[in-house]
C-alpha cells in the first residue's frame, strides 16, 4: 500500500486550546500589527506539538501566539532552531486584569517526553 506523500493545510488553531497539556514549541517567525478584532497586534508564529493530554500527538504549523507573557517566553527562540519545552497554564493575574497565559518549566519527566517524541518523528518537531 502507497502512503501518500501529502499533508492538508495546518489549521493555524489558537495555542490557548491545549491548556494544561505538554507543549513542544517552535517559534518561527514574528508578525508585527496584524490586523484583530481587538485591532493591530503583534504574534509569534510556531510549530507546535502537543505531547499529553486529551489532545496527544497534535501537531499544528503556522500556529499564531498573540498573549504577550506566552510571546515574552518564546521570542528569543525565533529563528534559532531551538525548542521550547513546557506545560501551558495560567498565571497569577494583577489587580483589574485576567491572568495570563504562561509555560510552566518542564520536569524531568516532562523532558523524557519530548525526547522519546522527537525520536519518533521527523523534523521540524
Amino acid at each position: 500500500m502507497t502512503t501518500d506523500q501529502f499533508d492538508a493545510p495546518a489549521t493555524g488553531g489558537k495555542i490557548t486550546e491545549f491548556d494544561g497539556a505538554l507543549l513542544l514549541i517552535t517559534p518561527t517567525e514574528l508578525r508585527e500589527a496584524i490586523q484583530t478584532v481587538h485591532g493591530p497586534s503583534d504574534a509569534i508564529v510556531c510549530d507546535v506539538a502537543v505531547l499529553d493530554g486529551r489532545d496527544a500527538g497534535t501537531e499544528q504549523t503556522g500556529v499564531m501566539v498573540f498573549p504577550k507573557v506566552l510571546q515574552g517566553q518564546l521570542k528569543a527562540k525565533i529563528g534559532t532552531g531551538r525548542m521550547v519545552l513546557g506545560r501551558l497554564g495560567r498565571g497569577q493575574a494583577k489587580p483589574g486584569q485576567s491572568a495570563p497565559w504562561v509555560l510552566g518549566d518542564p520536569t524531568e519527566q516532562d523532558k523524557a517526553t519530548a525526547r522519546q517524541h522527537l525520536a519518533q518523528v521527523q523534523p521540524p518537531f
